[in-house]
């Protein structure tokens, strides 16, 4: 099994964005990343999709994108779409809509920014997803760089600490977007969580201070989404574009916050009668079934079954647990950062059904 860092939920100057394809390509493969994928808004870019190679190593970068409905005020219920390898802004009015097209040219449909507050300091609307009477969405951005800060941003004395110092600001993902994906996996749903950048690079001025807010380099060190594939990258397009994307379709991933330590090599997997399930695998309970966590290094470990903390382990680096009954498994890892404790890493679940 092999392990791909990915940046997604990347705007470029295709829309309001501050980088070329290729500077932004540049910049993550000085950073470790292997795959990006972009999401402009409103607008599929053609021709961009392929592998760039610096700093002695190669990197994928695949062009999506984020929809939503202009005309609507304020603009909420934002996708991003994977892999359907066309235009469809145009169905935006309707998500359902653009939903079911997403899919039926085979892309991935993803709901961004599922919580979050406006930032009127900043002049930056609310733009949570609103539509949660549609169906047929593949996953959802349980963690988004940009949301964080304006849900943290409680005064202008918080935005401004946080756009000069933006190592003290990721705490973890929004509860509210955890609630909400527990309950949707407990109504019977398969959705893959994803960890997005959302990086525009902003340059902002607020009285004589100018700044970058969060510029790409940052979120490239920060919140990234690891996929777990059967190989590295092929140089094959077409090969590695399929395998990245049923990566993201099966939730074969995990969530990392890269800039306290490392999240490369976390792994969590379960031991069945005959089968060994990653996470976004289904197993069968046969008796039972054995979790095996692997820390990149020793940190508070929780283990969660069906929204509900069930084991804690507070600086271990292997944990083992026997599993007696069916339900969602996931794993939520913890570290001490700058003065606080933080979300480190966060697995998709592991689905254990009755024999």
């Amino acid at each position: 099994m092999e392990e791909l860092v990915t940046s997604l939920h990347l705007h470029t100057r295709y829309s309001d964005g501050h980088a070329t394809h290729q500077q932004l390509a540049q910049i993550a493969l000085k950073n470790g990343i292997d795959v990006l994928l972009t999401t402009d808004h409103n607008v599929y870019v053609q021709g961009v999709d392929g592998y760039y190679e610096g700093a002695n190593r190669k990197l994928l970068l695949l062009a999506g994108e984020e929809i939503h409905d202009q005309g609507r005020n304020p603009q909420k219920s934002h996708l991003l779409v994977f892999g359907a390898g066309r235009e469809l802004a145009t169905f935006a009015p309707e998500p359902q809509n653009l939903i079911n097209q997403v899919n039926r040219y085979g892309g991935l449909p993803i709901l961004a920014h599922p919580y979050e507050r406006a930032l009127p300091a900043f002049h930056e609307p609310d733009i949570s997803w609103d539509d949660w009477d549609v169906d047929g969405y593949a996953g959802l951005e349980l963690w988004n760089g940009l949301s964080e800060f304006k849900t943290a941003s409680k005064t202008v004395l918080h935005a401004l600490f946080y756009a000069l110092f933006p190592s003290y600001l990721a705490h973890g993902p929004d509860e509210r977007v955890l609630e909400k994906w527990d309950s949707l996996l407990a109504q019977g749903k398969r959705l893959t969580a994803v960890g997005g950048a959302d990086a525009h690079a902003l340059p902002v001025r607020l009285g004589p201070i100018r700044r970058i807010l969060y510029p790409y380099a940052y979120h490239f060190q920060a919140v990234t989404t690891h996929l777990l594939t059967p190989s590295g990258l092929s140089g094959n397009l077409l090969e590695d574009r399929r395998m990245v994307m049923e990566a993201l379709r099966q939730g074969h991933a995990f969530i990392g916050y890269d800039l306290p330590a490392a999240t490369s090599g976390f792994r969590f997997s379960g031991q069945g009668r005959s089968l060994t399930a990653i996470p976004g695998d289904e197993i069968a309970l046969e008796g039972g079934v054995t979790f095996q966590i692997r820390l990149p290094q020793p940190a508070e470990c929780q283990l969660i079954k069906d929204g509900a903390v069930i084991k804690v382990w507070r600086r271990n680096e292997f944990c083992t647990y026997m599993a007696s009954q069916p339900g969602v498994y996931r794993v939520v890892c913890y570290i001490h950062y700058r003065g606080r404790r933080r979300t480190w890493i966060l697995s998709n679940p592991i689905y254990v059904r009755a024999a």
